[in-house]
């Protein structure tokens, strides 16, 4: 049975550090909107607070996260372990996207390493942490990062990153504005 708390105890953001993967989860209000969930890496995201999180979020395929927190703000992080103890630890709550130029920037940015193809920092006001078994996760070997994504960035130059933005991250899947499009 799944354990609930307010807020980010201790022994949770312990749990979270040691992590090298996560997924976040988004959705439209809409009932025809599609929900996202994607996973994430490479050592981006921070327990800020015991009720405020956030991580960088890369330049990628698309921008959904950031579309559905402007819309109705909700979002939802999983980490789950694959070795050791058997766990799964979701946080709840409602996400803001930050972006590059702006005073959240300056608040924010510090906890992370910044790299060229940081698109925005994704934020979270945390208002319920849920933990369970996961006796059902199956056992793996984390043998390291991918570098790929910061390869293919410095291959396409900060010129081509803002391209690539403007191209591919600027409305979600069904249509929505991300914050990016927005400024």
């Amino acid at each position: 049975m799944g354990k609930f708390s307010d807020s980010i105890k201790p022994a949770h953001k312990e749990f979270i550090e040691q992590q090298h993967l996560f997924f976040v989860a988004t959705a439209p209000t809409s009932i025809n909107g599609r929900v996202n969930l994607s996973p994430k890496g490479l050592d981006c995201f921070r327990v800020l607070s015991d009720t405020r999180v956030a991580y960088a979020d890369f330049i990628s395929s698309g921008n959904e996260t950031s579309a559905h927190t402007l819309e109705n703000g909700r979002i939802t992080f999983m980490f789950c372990s694959f070795d050791k103890v058997p766990n799964i630890l979701r946080l709840y709550g409602k996400g803001f996207t930050v972006l590059r130029n702006t005073n959240e920037w300056e608040q924010y940015a510090g906890h992370f390493t910044i790299h060229p193809s940081t698109r925005q920092l994704i934020v979270a006001d945390i208002d319920l942490v849920q933990t369970s078994c996961g006796f059902g996760v199956p056992l793996f070997d984390f043998v390291g990062d991918r570098d790929k994504h910061f390869l293919w960035a410095e291959k396409l130059g900060a010129e081509g990153l803002n391209e690539y933005i403007q191209k591919n991250n600027l409305k979600s899947l069904d249509g929505l504005p991300t914050s990016i499009g927005l400024s």
